[in-house]
Parts: structure tokens; C-alpha cells; sequence
């Protein structure tokens, strides 16, 4: 009877590649379980009249998904939906600052009593660029309502919904810089330190309700965006280095690049996506070696414009950073993005 059972005993590497097979063939079949078609689904988009937040809802709707975007300015709301019903979708668009707890749950109450919400994509984002000499509370603060509080508002008011009906994706557009400290964005890096903690925490709590969140990190995106960014210290300066980087196709990703793989995520629920080969490259090395990285951002540190002697602390958005002295030759890609993803030039009142 041994010698019978011993003829019929598999090698040890055959066992591991067929346990390896198995194990593949369920990772699939769990993933396209969880595979959400989107046509005729509600998507709901914070800061969704330009930039990122467009080039996503260009997508959803192209699949049929009804969109419902939210973002502070009426006129630019307006000029998107407009856009994005031509695919022959539903389009609500509601004016909402989602640092404002009450208007978050008064958006969401009437967005759910009329359409339902099977997505909600935080998406909204403010960036300030400049050395921590000049950053004050308040910009820290800002950050914070934009990318934690934010976020934490929407959640807590559309969890209960996604709840009773079963299920749903949770997508927090976070960054690369939530994961390593970028020097000359820390207001930035430390709001999305926070979002990323708290969004792969949530996404650990809330499978077992079948709803899946995704953190999203994206390195350098060409959206348009850099001329809508916030600069201090030696502004122009600044805002070279920024936009030249930022329109780089060997540092960074297209909008449209970036939309594709969001979607792609939040439709298989994938718990984490980080965008761009750069991005996971500099995530990889420093996982393996981060005194390596520590001392390349170190570096990289003093090579940036040192603190301005005069005005320093004064805000300046990208447009008002442009200088005769960069070449639009090496702004070309990103400034492309500007018209597409609606960035006209945001002004406060103050400018």
C-alpha cells in the first residue's frame, strides 16, 4: 500500500506552484466578486468642476454613472455639468465647502434622498508651496479642513446609507507625499499623512460591510493645477521649480493617465493604488532604504529656495508666479492640462 501512495506523491515545487495556482485562481475570482459596474450608479465628487476631480467624472460618465459633483464655485460648477451631460448622463452639481460640516450634511441628505450614493470620491485639495519659515498655522489648518476634516464630514454622513444598502466605494484621492515628506510642502505632507492613516484604517474596519475604501497616492499629476497652487517665500522661484516638475513627462503622469487607474481601483475595491512608476519607485526605495531617501530629500532640501527676505508670507498663486524668465517650452505638458481641466485662474477676494 506505501509503495502504491508513494507513486502517486508530487514533488515538493509542484505542490507549492499548484498551492500558488490555487491561490492566484481565488485572488481573481474574490476580486471580480467585488467588480462594481458603474453605469447607472451614483458618483459623488468633491472638487469636481475641474482639475483631477473633472478628468474622473469624464470617466464615470463615459460608463453611464450618474455624477454628482461638489465644489465651492457656482460658475465652474455650472461650465462642468454642462460638459458632462453631453454624454447623456444624469449631472447634479452643488455648491459645497466640504470644511463645512453643515453644508456636508446638507449636500449628502439631499443627494441621498434623490439619488442614492454608490461612490463618493474625496477628491478636493489645496497645495502650499514654500519653506516652513513662512507657513503659518492657519495654512496648516487649511490643509487640515481640506484633506482630513473633509473628508471625515463626507464619511461619517454617507457611511450610514452605504450601510443599508450593503455596500459601496469609498475612494480618498491622497498623494505620495502622505506616504514620504516632501520638503516645501509641509502643510500638504502632513494633511495627508493624516488622510492616508485614517482611510487604510477605514478600509480595514469596513470590508466585512462590503464596502471597499481605496487610498489613492499619486505622485506628480499634469491636471493644470500648478497655476491654482499657493506659493510664499521667493514665489517665482518657487513656482518654477514646481511647474517644471510638475510638467515633466519623466517625473510625472497625465490627468487622463491618473483617472483611468482611480477608476480601475475603485472599481475592484483595491485597497491601495499608487500612481505613477516614479511614485512607486521612490515608495519601493524607501521601504528598503529610507536613510537613503531621507538623505536624497535632504539634499534636495537645500537646493530649494532659501526663505524670502521681504514679504515672504505673503500667498501668491501660481498665475501671479509666472516670470518672462521660465521658459513655457518646459511648462508645455502641464500647461496643456489648464484649458482641459478647466483651471481658469481662482481668485479670492484678497487678490
Amino acid at each position: 500500500m506505501d509503495e502504491l501512495t508513494s507513486q502517486y506523491k508530487l514533488p515538493l515545487p509542484i505542490k507549492l506552484a499548484l498551492i500558488g495556482a490555487a491561490g492566484a485562481a481565488a485572488a481573481y475570482m474574490a476580486r471580480q466578486l467585488r467588480c462594481m459596474d458603474f453605469c447607472g450608479k451614483t458618483i459623488v465628487i468633491t472638487g469636481g468642476s475641474r482639475g483631477l476631480g473633472l478628468e474622473l467624472a469624464r470617466g464615470f460618465a463615459a460608463e453611464g454613472a450618474n455624477i454628482v459633483l461638489l465644489a465651492r464655485d457656482r460658475d465652474q460648477l455650472t461650465e462642468a455639468e454642462r460638459e458632462l451631460k453631453r454624454n447623456g448622463v444624469r449631472v447634479v452639481s452643488m455648491s459645497c465647502d466640504v470644511a463645512n460640516q453643515k453644508e456636508v450634511r446638507n449636500a449628502i441628505a439631499s443627494i441621498t434622498a434623490e439619488l442614492g450614493i454608490d461612490v463618493l470620491i474625496n477628491n478636493a485639495g489645496i497645495i502650499q508651496v514654500g519653506p516652513y519659515e513662512h507657513m503659518q498655522a492657519q495654512d496648516f489648518a487649511d490643509a487640515m479642513d481640506t484633506h482630513f476634516w473633509g473628508p471625515l464630514y463626507l464619511i461619517q454622513e454617507v457611511l450610514p446609507y452605504m450601510k443599508r444598502q450593503g455596500g459601496g466605494r469609498i475612494v480618498n484621492i491622497a498623494s505620495i507625499a502622505g506616504k514620504i515628506a516632501v520638503p516645501h510642502l509641509l502643510p500638504y505632507v502632513a494633511s495627508k499623512f493624516a488622510l492616508v492613516g485614517f482611510s487604510e484604517g477605514l478600509h480595514a474596519e469596513l470590508v466585512k460591510d462590503r464596502i471597499y475604501v481605496t487610498t489613492v497616492s499619486p505622485g506628480l499629476m499634469r491636471t493644470g493645477s500648478h497655476v491654482n497652487a499657493l506659493f510664499k517665500g521667493q514665489h517665482r522661484k518657487e513656482f518654477a521649480l514646481f511647474s517644471i516638475a510638475n510638467a515633466s513627462p519623466a517625473l510625472s503622469v497625465s490627468s487622463e493617465v491618473a483617472a483611468h487607474k482611480i477608476i480601475e481601483a475603485c472599481r475592484y475595491g483595491v485597497a491601495q493604488l499608487v500612481v505613477g512608476p516614479q511614485a512607486r519607485l521612490a515608495r519601493l526605495l524607501n521601504g528598503l532604504v529610507p536613510g537613503f531617501v531621507g538623505g536624497a530629500l535632504s539634499v534636495i532640501g537645500r537646493a530649494l529656495p532659501a526663505p524670502a527676505r521681504i514679504d515672504g508670507d505673503h500667498v501668491h498663486r501660481g498665475w501671479q508666479s509666472r516670470s518672462r524668465f521660465l521658459p513655457r517650452l518646459l511648462t508645455r505638458p502641464a500647461d496643456r492640462a489648464i484649458t482641459r481641466n478647466r483651471e481658469s485662474l481662482q481668485r479670492t477676494p484678497s487678490e
